[in-house]
């Protein structure tokens, strides 16, 4: 068998082997991580809402709200494989634990300056870009060290629990929010994220033991700019990745769609106007539909492999979108927003850990940070820009409708490399 079509095998054979079961909460290093993340994220959750609110009052520029907003975005296309590369050559425990105390006092410099009265619009926004840049290298970290801790057998569950809870305590921390601006002014609500950026580093130092990282030592390591391009080569060179990364774009241009315009949506197609409450549960039908398709994830892959799984995600996906479009009842929009939810996580999350699953531990951070500046970096931003040009020229629906046309195209694309392996004789006398 050639190199080349043992590639091209790789649709079928590469990730097979079933999760082998055991209670994840049994693993202590996975416990400790998993325990950061969700005080991390309640933190984090806060300060997504306080922090467009805190410039807006100090700027009144909506240009620097939106600058802050496009924050946790922007490093990824600016040190995206600056990121990864470090990740792969350093103690990735140690990498996180240093960016979450970074970070804590990043942040902590808001409230302090804010109780000094010294606080500038200019000092909220270099906070919100460091923060975000911060955050980006404690991922590269993340998607090795995740593998490390709780093997690969485990990642789907791993990784569904991570998202999953993570989920939860977005939407318990953007309603929190609120409260706390009226309690301790936006200024001093971010007080709190900075807490929790130090609680999750001690939570991380509690971690004992995790499979020592395979980088190369200091005096055999290639240079930074052969660093980055090994994990372009692997990337590009993997058949099914490859394909899974175009597919994680498309889902992600879908997700940036979907939120930047659900609020013009529900005005002018489903009747729920300025601040009326119902538009509180399309956001939270969305954010619900993740937390379900964390729980479904795992229960999938146990009977699907990654790519056969997406086979029939996608175009279930493109049908719900296609089902929120068209209709006008706000109760229709709900179910069917929380269902395209939950395809959309499984998707994404199934893309990340099959990317997990098939990349050598050396190279866990640059494949994984350069799969995520794509869709995050480029296809978030790129679906929301492409959306809303598209509801000022045509209308709203024709805008909402971008989402599902996303996602009919990656569900057009993994079929057509199906079909496309299965009628080559050559390949299909190897399968």
């Amino acid at each position: 068998m050639t190199s080349q079509s043992q590639s091209q095998k790789d649709i079928d054979d590469e990730a097979s082997t079933p999760p082998q079961e055991g209670p994840l909460r049994g693993i202590n290093g996975f416990r400790y991580f998993w325990s950061s993340r969700v005080v991390s994220g309640l933190g984090s959750a806060v300060t997504t809402v306080a922090l467009p609110v805190l410039i807006f009052q100090e700027s009144r520029s909506p240009l620097l709200v939106s600058l802050v907003s496009a924050a946790g975005t922007l490093p990824y296309l600016a040190f995206g494989l600056i990121a990864g590369t470090v990740a792969d050559r350093v103690d990735r425990r140690a990498l996180m634990i240093v960016t979450d105390w970074l970070n804590a006092l990043c942040l902590g410099s808001i409230p302090l300056a804010w109780a000094m009265g010294v606080l500038t619009a200019s000092h909220v926004l270099a906070v919100a870009l460091l923060s975000a840049s911060l955050s980006l290298f404690f991922d590269a970290g993340v998607y090795g060290f995740v593998p490390e801790v709780v093997g690969k057998e485990n990642l789907a569950r791993a990784n569904s629990a991570i998202y999953g809870a993570e989920t939860v305590v977005r939407i318990a921390g953007n309603a929190l929010a609120g409260g706390l601006i009226l309690l301790l002014r936006p200024g001093g609500t971010l007080a709190l994220d900075a807490a929790s950026f130090a609680a999750s580093a001690l939570l991380l130092r509690a971690i004992a033991h995790t499979t020592p990282s395979s980088a190369p030592s200091a005096a055999r390591r290639p240079g930074l700019r052969e660093s980055v391009r090994e994990g372009l080569r692997f990337l590009y060179g993997h058949p099914t990745l490859r394909v899974l990364t175009v597919v994680g774009t498309l889902q992600s241009f879908s997700g940036g769609a979907i939120v930047g315009q659900l609020v013009v949506f529900a005005d002018r197609v489903l009747g729920i106007h300025g601040s009326d409450g119902r538009i509180g549960l399309l956001y939270m039908a969305w954010s619900a539909g993740g937390i379900g398709g964390s729980l479904l994830l795992p229960r999938l892959r146990r009977r699907f492999d990654a790519y056969p799984l997406l086979l029939w995600v996608l175009p279930v996906g493109a049908l719900l979108g296609l089902l929120v479009v068209l209709t006008s009842d706000w109760r229709v929009a709900l179910v069917a927003l929380t269902a395209w939810g939950s395809a959309y996580l499984v998707v994404l999350v199934n893309t990340m850990t099959y990317s997990q699953e098939v990349t050598p531990p050396e190279l866990q951070g640059r494949v994984n940070t350069t799969r995520r500046m794509l869709s995050s970096g480029l296809g978030v931003p790129l679906g929301a820009l492409v959306a809303s040009t598209v509801t000022v020229r045509v209308g709203i629906q024709a805008g909402m409708a971008t989402a599902a046309v996303a996602t009919a195209l990656a569900a057009v694309i993994v079929w057509a490399v199906r079909l496309l392996r299965l009628l080559r004789p050559s390949e299909s006398a190897q399968a």
